[in-house]
């Protein structure tokens, strides 16, 4: 009996385990049975959801959440301090030329007529202009003849007369400054190809610079690039841009712009328009009207002429017809470091009556200063030892 009992208890023992190989057996195997699956007790689900072979192991870390994400950063624009350190360097790379010929003409042991002559010369090759250029030599004439000259004083002199052409007296600073809860508005007129539309946008960055609210407004609306570039120029300071369809009325577009600048609470709207210089009575008509249509939100606080350096006296021509189209208030020159022309900066105010304003020194997105006239002169003579 008892070996009855032995046999039995072997048998399923032995029965246990083949039954355990089969289950084992089954789990290693794929099946579509849907009984099949579900009896399997030892079946975990993924921890996340996969997709085919191309599943991940699932991540040990978090996700990063969208505070965590990096957005892209702002650019600080750079403060007027360094940008007129920057200014008195290049001009005095770029326009040292002038100062240096006026100092080794007036430094000579004997001042002839034939010296004057090349002194009157060297000032209307720089595009000082005709008149201007009469005065300074008549003024410089009677100076050395009155108080003699050594390399010291012929510099000393050189500088003050030099200065006094340009102005120092001039209302240079930019009137954009909020009046009776309204933004300051700007217009900025010019040819296209002076450099326009991205004066706009580094003016943005100087006023961004000193803290102020800006709205851009792209009224160059027969450009097809210029609203797209403005845009990208406030985007990288964080300034919203007013823009139209291609061809649109450039007068709504500015009237919309200063709309938003009024609603925002914005501290200046600057207004980029249409370059075209067909024949002045188009021209006339067109930036009247955006004028009008602007003044009807808020007064235009300034109007800037943006004119290139380097075309000397057909840059002339164009400050003739903008100033009787506009009441211009202020200049622009860019391309200063590019030409040995720095007398444009004389001829232009001598023309206009208004005052050089700002400058371009370069292509960099800073490279747009205040113009001092003590700077422009020291960058002038900068390097010219007599």
């Amino acid at each position: 009996m008892e070996y009855l009992w032995l046999i039995i208890a072997v048998a399923v023992v032995v029965v246990g385990g083949l039954a355990g190989l089969v289950a084992t057996r089954g789990r290693g195997r794929r099946t579509d049975s849907p009984v099949a699956t579900k009896d399997v007790p030892d079946v975990i689900a993924p921890a996340e959801p996969t997709v085919g072979e191309d599943a991940e192991t699932p991540r040990d870390t978090p996700t990063r959440t969208v505070e965590d994400a990096a957005l892209p950063t702002l650019e600080r624009p750079e403060p007027t301090a360094s940008r007129l350190v920057r200014l008195r360097s290049r001009l005095s790379r770029s326009q040292g030329a002038l100062g240096r010929g006026l100092l080794t003409l007036l430094s000579r042991d004997v001042i002839d007529e034939d010296t004057w002559e090349e002194i009157e010369d060297t000032l209307l090759t720089a595009d000082v202009g005709v008149t201007p250029t009469q005065e300074l030599v008549e003024r410089l004439r009677t100076r050395v003849k009155v108080e003699g000259k050594t390399a010291a004083s012929m510099r000393d002199i050189l500088r003050e007369e030099l200065l006094t052409l340009i102005d120092p007296s001039l209302d240079r600073a930019l009137h954009v400054d909020r009046k009776d809860g309204k933004p300051g508005v700007v217009l900025v007129v010019g040819v296209n190809g002076t450099g326009k539309t991205t004066t706009v946008g580094k003016l943005a960055r100087v006023l961004v610079a000193e803290d102020k609210q800006v709205v851009l407004g792209a009224a160059d609306t027969f450009r097809a690039a210029a609203a797209e570039q403005l845009t990208t120029w406030g985007e990288r300071v964080g300034v919203p841009a007013v823009r139209g369809p291609e061809g649109s009325d450039p007068a709504s577009v500015a009237f919309e712009a200063v709309k938003t600048g009024a609603e925002q609470e914005a501290d200046v709207v600057i207004v980029d328009t249409a370059g075209r210089l067909q024949n002045k009575a188009g021209l006339m008509d067109e930036l009247g009207k955006v004028k009008r249509v602007v003044e009807k939100q808020a007064p235009v606080s300034e109007v800037l002429l943006v004119l290139d350096a380097t075309t000397g006296q057909n840059g002339m021509v164009q400050a003739r017809v903008f100033s009787e189209v506009v009441d211009v208030t202020g200049i622009v020159l860019t391309k200063l470091d590019g030409s040995a022309k720095g007398g444009i900066v004389v001829a232009v105010q001598r023309e206009l009556g208004v005052p050089v304003k700002l400058v371009g020194l370069g292509e960099g997105a800073d490279d747009l200063a205040p113009f001092d006239p003590e700077t422009f002169v020291d960058a002038l003579l900068g390097g010219a030892d007599a």
